[in-house]
């Protein structure tokens, strides 16, 4: 019996050893070599016969012809191409017609199971070969040390939270990749290689000092055997006019920027924002109304806390910084004060950075098909009069997601979050740092006005390589018995999301296309105890319309070079309230709002109470100057109209036409559709 036992477990164990062997495709010509000698013949032989088959177009630039090539070596043991970075057409269905002709191969395995293998190929051959993109932090820690980009690709640094950063990363990726949770770290994405490989691309030629600072490169560069720093200063121009009474809008930001790295392990930033602005009367009238009980005139949506500053202006000073720390593959630490997104949409009903910056802690785990993120949030009450101290209220969140590709082309999410105030019997509760507990056992044991807790479930899908479709559904409170039938239960809140996006549409490069379709039932993100609402600092954490609307979304985006343009429509309604002397009831649209005040118990709508009419359009274009700080000089127009069937406390009635133009280091999202 002992020795049948022992054969078993060493059975077992080889074939758990066998099974978890990785193998790599195997080319024609590749056949009789070795397991650990497949991947180096993979690689010289696909290359080879690409430059071989390969036909330089004769209208083409020398520019252009310097390029790389994202390809996968598929499941299916066939080739399929995924970006090409030259910018001419006949170069583009080249590589197309060569990719197509080379022959099929044995597929890649994993656990016995074939798999897909991502490569980047560059022409001419003289400047890399191919690269297994896993492999890339070996490639970058062999090249060139005095790289700038490079090094920062190569660090534990945050993609700045910019909407045309992450659709320019996005287009490059064939399967899913835990695109849920962003900002993501530069180090940690298997598809930043072909990211960097872009930035690289669009340096000039520039070798005088003054050229490549201003064209190219970080400011100031200090670096040594074990760690670098880059310090840049930052701004933020804008110079416009709307329709009203104003002679001009403006926008008035110095910053600067430090990051760095040691050891390879650890990376940090730190930003100082010094601002003055005026904005579009909507704009203005808005950050009026959400100002905080003391010690303020207005808020600055998406910014802080504002005093005037001349006439009709604010003075906003914005600070944000992190330290970023991964042990290993595995594990990612961050702690800070900016923003965080969770999604894959223009908008989130889970989180996004529409709102004031706050301090978090986050760790995001990674191993095998899953990634697993902890985030802990800071944030305020500043509605609610401060202390003795003079500080505002505190308030905690406490978030989990679980991020699973079920497969190479579906991507799974579970999300929870809960949501208490700081009290004289409650701080920081040590219940919700627990990384895998349920959180909505834990709020309903501590009683109902402790905590305000809400679950939900996001997928995408990636029919394409450049076609995806995701979603997301919130629930905030369900009573499922009032689920069935049409009676408009007021405790049935949720938001829902869905939406698309095409890559390189209609085979045109760099080319975006995305739509969305988000709603948000009366009262979602509100609670009995106002304290406990999804928000901060007078705005919602989720969707910067709060609830009680549903809105329809378009955005085109078109990069060439260092040129870029952006076209997107808005349109939706909201429910607001009437706040009259006759009517006081809450309908379901401020979240900030007690939802016991509510006008009924029962046929309780979408867009309920003080409809208003919201469309919303905007064009941009301009040029990128500097990618190491995202300097962009541009010119946009943005109209809006807003009707109400009453005039609300919030906004007038009435049509916005808005002009701007101006220079900004574009290193975040900030939302003026509203």
């Amino acid at each position: 019996m002992y020795k049948f036992v022992l054969s078993l477990v060493f059975s077992l164990f080889s074939l758990v050893a066998f099974s978890q062997i990785e193998k790599y495709p195997v080319y024609r010509g590749c056949e009789s070599e070795l397991l650990n000698q497949l991947e180096k013949c993979f690689l010289e032989k696909v290359s080879n016969d690409f430059y071989k088959e390969f036909v330089k177009p004769a209208e083409a630039t020398d520019e252009q012809s310097n390029f790389y090539i994202v390809f996968i070596a598929s499941k299916t043991g066939t080739f399929e191409v995924i970006h090409v970075s030259s910018t001419c057409t006949r170069i583009n269905n080249e590589v197309e017609r060569v990719f197509e002709k080379l022959p099929a191969f044995e597929p890649a395995t994993f656990e016995e199971h074939a798999i897909d293998k991502q490569f980047i190929l560059y022409y001419p051959e003289s400047i890399s070969p191919i690269i297994p993109t896993q492999n890339i932090q070996d490639v970058i820690s062999n090249k060139d040390d005095e790289s700038p980009t490079l090094k920062v690709a190569n660090s534990q640094l945050r993609i700045p939270l910019s909407y045309s950063y992450y659709n320019t990363l996005h287009g490059f990726m064939p399967n899913q990749n835990h695109t849920g949770v962003r900002p993501y770290i530069y180090q940690s994405d298997i598809y930043i290689d072909a990211f960097e490989a872009q930035r690289e691309s669009l340096m000039k030629d520039k070798t005088g000092w003054w050229g490549r600072k201003f064209w190219n490169e970080n400011m100031v560069e200090i670096s040594g055997e074990n760690y670098w720093l880059h310090l840049d200063p930052l701004v933020d121009l804008q110079l416009g006019k709307d329709n009203s009474d104003f002679n001009y809008t403006y926008l008035n930001t110095r910053a600067a920027r430090i990051e760095g790295n040691l050891y390879g392990k650890v990376s940090f930033s730190s930003t100082i924002y010094e601002s003055q602005g005026r904005f579009a009367s909507y704009f203005n009238q808005y950050a009026a109304m959400i100002r905080p009980s003391t010690d303020g005139e207005a808020i600055v949506p998406g910014q802080g806390i504002a005093k005037n500053f001349g006439e009709s202006a604010y003075d906003f000073p914005v600070a944000n910084g992190y330290v970023s720390y991964s042990p290993n593959k595995t594990f990612n630490f961050q702690f800070g004060r900016d923003k965080n997104f969770i999604g894959e949409g223009y908008r989130s009903m889970f989180l996004s950075d529409a709102a004031t910056n706050n301090t978090y802690f986050k760790i995001q785990t990674r191993f095998w098909k899953i990634q697993y993120t902890n985030l802990w949030l800071w944030l305020r009450n500043v509605n609610i009069t401060p202390s003795e101290t003079g500080v505002y209220q505190r308030k905690f969140a406490a978030m989990h997601h679980l991020s699973w590709n079920a497969t190479p082309k579906l991507n799974i999410g579970l999300f929870e979050s809960v949501i208490w105030a700081k009290t004289p019997d409650q701080g920081f509760d040590v219940d919700y740092l627990n990384p895998i507990i349920l959180f909505r056992p834990i709020e309903f044991s501590m009683g109902s006005k402790k905590g305000n807790a809400l679950i939900g479930m996001n997928a995408s899908y990636k029919f394409t390589k450049d076609i995806s479709l995701y979603s997301q559904i919130l629930f905030d409170e369900i009573t499922i018995k009032e689920m069935t039938g049409s009676k408009g239960y007021w405790a049935n809140k949720y938001a829902f999301q869905m939406g698309g996006k095409y890559f390189n549409a209609f085979q045109i490069p760099n080319l975006t296309l995305q739509a969305e379709y988000n709603m948000a039932r009366p009262y979602t993100y509100s609670h009995n105890n106002p304290e406990t609402n999804y928000g901060h600092y007078n705005q919602s954490l989720a969707h910067p319309w709060g609830s009680n609307f549903r809105e329809g979304i378009f955005i085109a985006e078109y990069q060439k070079n260092r040129w870029f343009g952006m076209a997107k429509a808005v349109m939706g309604i909201k429910g607001f309230d009437y706040n009259t002397l006759t009517d006081s009831y809450s309908y379901g649209g401020d979240i900030y709002r007690d939802y016991s005040d509510r006008n009924a118990n029962y046929g309780v709508e979408t867009g309920q109470g003080n409809k208003a009419n919201i469309l919303i359009g905007e064009i941009q274009a301009g040029y990128l100057i500097n990618p190491a700080t995202n300097l962009k000089l541009f010119g946009g127009l943005l109209f809006r109209n807003f009707d109400a069937q009453v005039v609300t406390d919030v906004f007038e009635n009435g049509k916005t036409t808005w002009f701007t133009f101006g220079l900004r280091s574009d290193l975040s999202n900030w939302y003026f559709d509203f």
